[in-house]
């Protein structure tokens, strides 16, 4: 064992004498050059394998701003092997520093591995997730302790699921016999609101008859609702039973809604259900008949009781009533609506729409003056319909020079932008959030700032994103030459300011950005579609990892995104459709609605994620239009064009729109209290 301990005591040396060094590190040293940055990264990716490899490696580093970062990787490797001194001297020389509380975070779950009690609670702290939360309780059960309702599980016993590592704590908290049957069922009824049937049936198994078999069958109706609704039909009309099939009955909806009509013909007369089941169920039903666009789901929407109607029955009825272009059926249905939910761009655009399509043109006229002084799709839209300018009104930082001082002498936000520019985003993103904790919105803006002029862009989407910041276009809406995407889309034949806009609404310029279905990078593809894209238009492929390089991402997105366009006569609103759900949806679309004008048509895709997606590709192409080519663009009825239209690129001769800022929408001199960083 001592031959093994002694890496680790030349460790604790090295971290004294790495921490004395970095002590003295002025924030005002001079940004780290090309070759120290060179350097780190080579010691990081050693660091990461283990061992002491990196040390060689990161020998002229010692003044680094990140160097301890590169300890701490090896250490996270080698944590099984790692000893007690060897991190408690990392913590103790780097204690605010996040790689120490990733490190003690590491070396907590070892010790829990390891069932090394006493040292995990002289290491522990509270606040570091429900597993340690466990292990924590683990470790005072080991050492002879018990436990206490109110203190240690009421908050862990709130949520819906949790970690295997609470399995033997709540194991030790029935044996001591407090899982109530009535702690026990309010558990399960928070699993079934948030779907989590496995909660559900591991508690079913502390109750005792009847009320097992009743937690069995809130866990199948979670599960298989179709056959919990077909043995439904034999269940008592019990207060858990019905329930149970209410959650069938809404689970199936979603999955078949002819067959969840079917069972609630069958059981509605059968259960004694609530006027909240009920009204749930009704709504619901109705809901999924409306996304499907069935005969009578106006009417069903309609009929449904007050008690069930939401902002998203209400939503529905207009939806369903703009895909039949029954306008006097849209009016009622806007009326319907509560005046908050009335007020919503897309909703006074539609009043407008139904009120032209009546014959009560001024009143339609004013309605769309209003919308077209907002810089959105519906404003746009609201604009082209009365051929007037886009209102689009910039603002400008004003100077900040000696708050950027102090900006940069935060170490933190200097770690921030070397993180970035080493390659770790994720670690960049964090010391961002660290760094800027608490900070006021002009400081904030100014941060973003410094990012931006640091290439990092998403920072500034990120920060600026309520109130007058929304005016600052130059930093949310940054044209990132350097990556390459205007020779990009000219060369796969797509227009460079929709490429801009459909990229920005994709991942918001985060370039390592990677969704829950594997897409990647800053267009956001999948690695076996990027594969066949680049196999198509001829393009190196280098693996699903290359798309975090914007270069490689926009080169196979671009290419991806004309084949979109190809696919739908050459039409960017449907190519963006296609992008964001498929391009089999979208024709299952068009087969059922494919004769209505765009708008309308945008306004009933059933997916709301699609639905606004559109909408915010649209709008963001106008305004990267106007950040490519300033004042006069191209309208975006232009880009909307009537399904089965062949959309050609505009030229130079293409009709052009003014954009403009109105006198009502001015935004207040820059340098002014309410701008001003």
């Amino acid at each position: 064992m001592s031959a093994f301990l002694s890496p680790r005591r030349i460790l604790l040396a090295g971290l004294l004498l790495a921490g004395c060094l970095l002590a003295g590190l002025s924030a005002q040293a001079g940004e780290p050059d090309d070759a120290q940055r060179a350097a780190f990264r080579q010691a990081y990716a050693a660091a990461q394998q283990g061992g002491d490899g990196w040390r060689p490696l990161a020998s002229g580093l010692r003044d680094y701003p990140l160097y301890p970062y590169l300890p701490a990787a090896a250490l996270q490797h080698d944590i099984q092997q790692a000893d007690r001194a060897s991190v408690e001297a990392y913590l103790a020389q780097y204690p605010d520093w996040i790689p120490a509380a990733d490190l003690r975070r590491a070396f907590l779950l070892e010790l829990a591995r390891r069932q090394d009690w006493n040292t995990f609670l002289a290491l522990y702290q509270s606040g570091l997730g429900d597993t340690l939360t466990c292990d924590a309780l683990q470790a005072r059960l080991a050492g002879g302790g018990t436990l206490e309702f109110e203190r240690d599980l009421a908050a862990l016993w709130a949520k819906p699921n949790l970690p295997d590592a609470c399995d033997p704590v709540l194991v030790a908290a029935h044996d001591q016999g407090l899982l109530t049957e009535a702690r026990l069922w309010t558990r399960i009824d928070r699993a079934a609101d948030a779907g989590q049937a496995g909660t559900i049936a591991s508690l079913a198994g502390w109750l005792a008859e009847p009320g097992r078999a009743s937690a069995l069958q809130l866990a199948q109706a979670l599960r298989d609702p179709a056959a919990a609704l077909n043995a439904a039909r034999s269940w008592p009309d019990q207060p858990r039973q019905r329930q149970a099939a209410t959650l069938a009955l809404l689970r199936q909806a979603r999955r078949d809604t002819d067959a969840a009509d079917a069972a609630w013909q069958q059981l509605q007369s059968r259960f004694r259900f609530s006027e909240g089941q009920r009204n749930q169920i009704l709504q619901t039903l109705a809901l999924y008949h409306a996304t499907d666009f069935d005969d009578g789901a106006l009417a069903r929407l309609i009929a449904l009781p007050p008690a069930a109607q939401t902002d998203a029955t209400r939503e529905w009825r207009v939806r369903v009533a703009l895909a039949q272009q029954d306008w006097s059926a849209v009016l009622a249905g806007l009326d319907a609506m509560p005046a908050s939910q009335q007020q919503a761009g897309e909703w006074q655009y539609f009043r407008a729409r139904a009120l032209a399509a009546l014959g009560r043109e001024d009143e339609a006229r004013r309605l769309l003056d209003a919308q077209a002084e907002q810089p959105t799709f519906f404003g746009f839209m609201a604009a082209d319909r009365l051929d007037l300018p886009y209102a689009i009104c910039p603002l400008n930082l004003a100077d900040g020079a000696s708050r950027e001082q102090a900006l940069l002498a935060n170490p933190r936000l200097l770690r921030a932008f070397e993180l970035y520019a080493v390659g770790l985003p994720k670690l960049a993103r964090r010391e961002w959030a660290r760094a800027l904790q608490g900070a006021d919105a002009a400081t904030q803006r100014l941060a973003a700032d410094l990012a931006n002029r640091r290439g990092w862009y998403d920072r500034a989407v990120f920060t600026l994103s309520s109130g007058e910041a929304l005016r600052l276009y130059a930093l949310r809406f940054p044209l990132a030459s350097q990556d390459g995407l205007v020779p990009q889309a000219e060369q796969a034949g797509v227009e460079p300011a929709w490429a801009y806009g459909l990229l920005r609404a994709e991942s918001a310029w985060m370039s390592d950005a990677q969704s829950g279905a594997d897409a990647r990078g800053l267009m956001q593809l999948l690695p076996a579609t990027a594969a066949l894209v680049a196999k198509r238009n001829g393009l190196d492929w280098g693996g699903g990892d290359t798309l975090y390089d914007p270069v490689t991402n926009i080169a196979l997105g671009t290419r991806y995104l004309a084949q979109m366009a190809a696919r739908f006569d050459g039409s960017p609103w449907l190519a963006s459709a296609a992008y964001n759900a498929g391009p089999n949806k979208v024709e299952q679309w068009l087969a059922a609605r494919g004769t209505l004008a765009p708008d309308l048509f945008i306004a009933t895709i059933p997916y709301k994620e699609t639905r606004e997606y559109v909408a915010r590709v649209m709008a963001f192409s106008v305004i990267y239009d106007w950040r490519l080519h300033g004042d006069t663009v191209v309208p975006m009825a232009s880009r909307l064009g009537a399904i089965g239209q062949p959309y050609a690129l505009p030229t130079a001769a293409a009709a052009q729109r003014t954009v403009a800022c109105p006198a009502a929408a001015a935004p207040t001199p820059a340098g002014a209290a309410s701008v001003s960083p």
